[in-house]
C-alpha cells in the first residue's frame, strides 16, 4: 500500500514542479494583478517577468487598449499615468520582441473615480400623490407635474396638479403596453415601454396624441428616459447609459457608469439637471449623480426613511423631477401617496 500511495505523491511533485517552471518560464505581468481597481489620475507602474531562457532582447513594447505607451529595450519597469484614461476596464499588452519573434502578456485594471459626494436630505413639503400610481417616470415643467406609471394593462401618461395630486390629464396605454421612463423635449413627450415591445411611443404634449414611435436599438428595454437639451439620454437596467438622437431616436453612443468601487448597475428613472445626470438605482432608496461626460458617480443621495409606508419590493424609490424655475427636487415612487419637495444636505 505504501507503494501506490508514494508512486502518485511523486507524480503529483513532478507534475507540480513542471508547471511551476512553466509558469517561472512564461513573459507576463507581475503587477498589476488583472483586475487591480486604479483610482483615476493615480500612477500604475507595468512590471514584467521575462523568460528565463532570455538573456537580453530587441525591444519591448506596453500599449493600454491597443494605444502604445512605451517602447524599451530593458527590463525596468513603465509607469502608467491614468489621469486621462476612461473609466472602467482597460486593457493591457506588453509585446517581447527577440531574435525576429514576438511574444504577448497581457493583463488589465479597472479605473474609477474618486469617491462620490454623500448626501442626506431635508424634506421642505409633503404633497398628496395617487397611491395608486406604478410611477416609472417624472418630469416638472411650467408648474405642472407629467408622468408615466407602470404595470401591463394599467399603464399611463397623465398630467397632474402636484400641489393636489388631481390628475387633471389621461390616457391609457394599450393593455399589452407597460409604461416606463418619459420625458419632455420642445412640444413632444417621449415614453418608453419595458421590454416585450422594445418600443418607445411620442406624443404631442398638449394634447396627449400619440404621433408616432421608434424601436430600439442596442438598448433592448426601456427603464429611464431624460433629456440635456440637445440628446435623450436612456437607461435599461444596466450600468449603461445610452444617448440618442432627439429627432431620429437611434442610438448615438453610450457611457458606463463607475463608482469608486466599480462598475454600477439596476440604473433607473434619470432626470437631468445642472449638467449631471440623477438616477435612481433599481431597488435601493439612492440616487446617483453623474457625469453623462465620463461616467463618474459624483454624488449619491440616501434617502433610507424618506417613506415610511414602504412595504413591499413594489413600491419603491422611483421618480425625480426637477422645476428648474424654482430650483426644487421632487422626489416620489411606485404606489406611494406622497410626492415630495427635498434639498440635499451634504455629509
Amino acid at each position: 500500500m505504501n507503494k501506490l500511495i508514494y508512486l502518485p505523491t511523486v507524480l503529483l511533485a513532478f507534475m507540480v514542479s513542471c508547471n511551476t517552471q512553466k509558469k517561472a518560464s512564461k513573459f507576463r505581468f507581475d503587477t498589476p494583478a488583472a483586475g487591480t481597481l486604479v483610482k483615476l489620475g493615480e500612477s500604475v507602474p507595468l512590471k514584467l517577468i521575462f523568460p528565463a531562457d532570455i538573456s537580453s532582447f530587441d525591444s519591448v513594447v506596453y500599449s493600454m487598449d491597443g494605444v502604445v505607451l512605451a517602447r524599451k529595450t530593458d527590463s525596468t519597469s513603465v509607469t502608467l499615468d491614468t489621469e486621462k484614461a476612461a473609466l472602467g476596464s482597460r486593457t493591457l499588452s506588453a509585446k517581447l520582441y527577440h531574435n525576429g519573434e514576438e511574444r504577448i502578456a497581457h493583463s488589465n485594471i479597472v479605473v474609477v473615480p474618486p469617491a462620490p459626494k454623500r448626501y442626506s436630505f431635508k424634506v421642505i413639503a409633503e404633497y398628496p400623490h395617487d397611491p395608486g400610481a406604478y410611477t416609472q417616470g417624472l418630469e416638472f415643467e411650467n408648474g405642472v407635474l407629467y408622468e408615466s406609471t407602470g404595470q401591463t394593462g394599467r399603464s399611463t401618461l397623465r398630467k397632474v396638479d402636484y400641489r393636489t395630486g388631481e390628475v387633471t390629464k389621461k390616457i391609457d396605454l394599450a393593455a399589452t403596453s407597460f409604461g416606463e421612463g418619459m420625458t419632455i423635449v420642445d412640444d413632444k413627450i417621449v415614453q418608453l415601454t419595458w421590454r416585450d415591445e422594445r418600443v418607445g411611443f411620442i406624443y404631442n404634449k398638449n394634447t396627449f396624441a400619440k404621433i408616432g414611435e421608434f424601436a430600439y436599438g442596442q438598448s433592448l428595454e426601456g427603464w429611464g428616459l431624460c433629456y440635456d437639451g440637445t440628446r435623450l439620454i436612456k437607461s435599461d437596467g444596466s450600468g449603461r447609459l445610452y444617448f440618442l438622437n432627439k429627432d431620429t431616436y437611434a442610438e448615438e453612443g453610450f457611457v458606463e457608469v463607475y463608482n469608486e468601487n466599480g462598475p454600477v448597475d439596476s440604473l433607473n428613472e434619470l432626470e437631468y439637471i445642472d449638467g449631471k445626470i440623477y438616477a435612481n438605482v433599481y431597488m435601493q432608496d439612492i440616487i446617483v449623480i453623474i457625469d453623462p461626460k465620463t461616467g463618474a458617480i459624483e454624488g449619491e443621495i440616501n434617502l433610507i426613511g424618506i417613506y415610511p409606508d414602504k412595504a413591499s419590493h413594489d413600491n419603491e424609490l422611483n421618480g425625480i423631477a426637477y422645476d428648474r424655475q424654482g430650483d426644487r427636487l421632487f422626489v416620489t415612487g411606485k404606489l406611494w401617496s406622497k410626492l415630495y419637495h427635498i434639498e440635499l444636505v451634504e455629509r
